[in-house]
């Protein structure tokens, strides 16, 4: 049987996104928006990258470099819970960002 699916909008950077999660997943995908809002404000605010897709790339790249970084200090963290709770979060802003897309 599959998780119940229920559908939350969220903001990042002032643009908010209807975003698909299972019922166990609302409080991480919550803080991971959280995060990732947190990230693209600050380099916006830098003022070094205009574009929100730009931004949206390298808030993507700091963030993947601090998690990489973090496995070699930490023990006990599990790369493949990362792995696949990555492609879950990818896989919903897939869905989440076509049709938004579309309309560009």
């Amino acid at each position: 049987m599959s998780a119940k699916k229920e559908t939350l909008d969220v903001t990042i950077m002032g643009r908010t996104y209807k975003v698909a999660c299972s019922d166990g997943e609302r409080e991480d995908l919550l803080t991971s928006v959280a995060l990732l809002d947190r990230k693209m404000n600050e380099i916006k605010a830098s003022g070094k990258v205009a574009s929100a897709e730009r931004i949206a790339v390298m808030a993507a790249l700091n963030l993947a470099n601090e998690m990489m970084g973090s496995k070699t200090g930490a023990s006990g963290i599990d790369l493949e819970s990362y792995r696949r709770r990555i492609n879950s979060m990818q896989e919903v802003l897939d869905q989440a960002l076509d049709p938004q897309e579309k309309l560009l």
